[in-house]
């Protein structure tokens, strides 16, 4: 066996690989603060997102490494970390967000704003800087689902600017035209009026150091998507279905909006909401009333990433209604978000070690 020295630790670690990324631990510069006293051996691995779905895995795959290839006698300490990946770097507009992850249907009605609350507080809940903004102008639910529609943004001078200072709820940053006019009433505005709300919402809000930025958008494919692509560029989209087929047809046209060259956003993956029906008092039974596997399905058609499947359960309306989101909750709804969310973070780092920075769109529509 191989001596125990530092070299000879990195030697052994480049046979382990990310098993998304497809590259070894060491060349990802994931490998840090290796310590060696005696035959003890401390190190860090600096995992993409501490939703990673594979930490024990990779965990594992180290300590066999070590084994092998230096000593099966050595006592081995690893510091599972991480630090999340951006491709922004030097991004004029919210420089110091890491990653803008756009939610969105081509239909209303699917669970998207569930979705996103639920994503948003499992991602703050694994240790991510998380924000959310809602984007759905005419129509918020995010101050309901997270019980703070009576809540009101402070504002904060910073030269001539003023800044709005989201609401924090359940760990995550949140901005609303909900917090901005009275629940009770309409937003009768243009597409114009809209637009430049989200704008404030991007520009105007002091956000600070964010991991993941998610942007709950509205359903359909209008103004509002395209003010988002032309002001920032997004990371990726998470796309929210029903498995019926009225509900495809909408999603589809939503992934081919994102997917045209002119645009060309990244999907990082199909959500299948609403999947099935599993009563509380029988656990084990699925129904599948609005059809079975149609965004994997869906998913496999334009070969983009399937996150997986949300069922229909009244745990999950309760929540949303009484502001308190069903992933913070024990039970198999909350496993089910857990799960969405490894996957989405698991599907932003494999996008940001593949693909170059989205471009902002220059459309002129």
């Amino acid at each position: 066996m191989a001596a125990l020295t530092k070299e000879n630790v990195i030697k052994a670690l480049r046979h382990v690989d990310d098993p998304d990324i497809k590259k070894d631990l060491v060349t990802l510069n994931m490998i840090q603060d290796i310590e060696i006293e005696g035959n003890k051996l401390a190190f860090t691995v600096m995992l993409t997102t501490p939703a990673c779905p594979l930490k024990e895995v990779i965990k594992n795959d180290c300590l066999k490494a070590i084994e092998e290839h230096v000593g099966a006698d050595i006592e081995v300490s690893i510091n599972m970390s991480s630090h999340v990946t951006s491709t922004r770097d030097n991004a004029p507009l919210l420089p110091q967000v890491k990653n803008i992850i756009a939610i969105a249907s081509g239909k209303g009605g699917v669970g998207k704003s569930t979705v996103t609350a639920n994503l948003a507080v499992a991602l703050a809940r694994s240790g991510a800087k998380v924000g959310l903004i809602d984007a759905d102008i005419y129509g918020p639910s995010i101050p309901t689902m997270f019980n703070c529609e009576h809540e009101q943004p402070n504002i904060r001078k910073e030269g001539e600017r003023n800044l709005i200072i989201p609401i924090e709820q359940y760990g995550v940053k949140l901005i609303s035209i909900g917090f901005l006019t009275p629940a009770e009433n309409a937003v009768v505005w243009r597409g114009p009026m809209a637009s430049s709300a989200l704008k404030q919402f991007i520009g105007d809000t002091d956000w600070g150091e964010l991991d993941y930025l998610l942007i709950d958008l509205p359903p359909g494919t209008g103004d509002i998507h395209l003010t988002l692509v032309q002001t920032v560029p997004v990371t990726g989209v998470v796309l929210v279905t029903t498995p019926q087929k009225v509900a495809l047809a909408d999603a589809q046209k939503g992934l081919i909006m994102f997917m045209q060259p002119q645009i060309n956003v990244p999907i990082l993956g199909i959500v299948e909401n609403m999947a099935y029906f599993t009563p509380e008092e029988l656990p084990d039974n699925k129904y599948y009333i609005f059809g079975k596997d149609g965004g994997k399905k869906l998913a496999e058609k334009h070969n983009v990433p399937y996150l997986g499947q949300i069922p229909l359960v009244q745990s999950i309306r309760e929540a949303g209604d009484i502001g308190y989101p069903a992933v913070m909750q024990d039970s198999v709804t909350a496993d089910a978000f857990k799960t969405l969310a490894q996957q989405t973070a698991q599907q932003v780092a494999i996008r940001n070690a593949q693909l170059a920075e989205t471009k902002r769109v220059e459309l002129k529509v």
